[in-house]
């Protein structure tokens, strides 16, 4: 089985959309999943100015057109995940983008397969630039 390229990060139908929607009306945008308390265990939705991302940060890929990163701590619990971001209905992050449209971002996740590791270990993550 030859395997081109996995993505750690992959977003919904769903999510695509409101993705979308949330750059037509704010412009360039990035998602941050830090692994903090409350808020900060969902993935946020930022205007790229607004969020500063940090050398301890490492990028995942990009959904829809838009960086998806997360704190190089949180990724090494995460590191075996694909993430997949979905969004339903309900109150956003108290920052995130999405909160006034009544829908959220949320994150599922499934296990990578023996070929899809293989694969990813052969090509580390970025960490952010600072």
């Amino acid at each position: 089985m030859s395997i081109d390229a996995v993505p750690r990060v992959v977003a919904t139908p769903a999510a695509a959309e409101l993705i979308e929607k949330l750059k037509a009306e704010h412009g360039e945008i990035l998602f941050h999943q830090s692994g903090g308390c409350c808020d900060g265990s969902a993935p946020m939705c930022f205007p790229v100015h607004e969020f500063m991302v940090g050398g301890a940060d490492v990028k995942l890929g990009e959904i829809a057109g838009v960086p998806f990163y997360m704190s190089e701590s949180q990724f090494e619990y995460w590191q075996h995940t694909q993430l997949i971001i979905d969004c339903v209905a309900g109150n956003g992050g108290m920052f995130s983008l999405e909160r006034p449209t009544g829908l959220r971002f949320l994150t599922r996740s499934r296990l990578f397969d023996d070929a899809e590791w293989s694969w990813l270990e052969a090509h580390p993550v970025e960490h952010a630039e600072t």
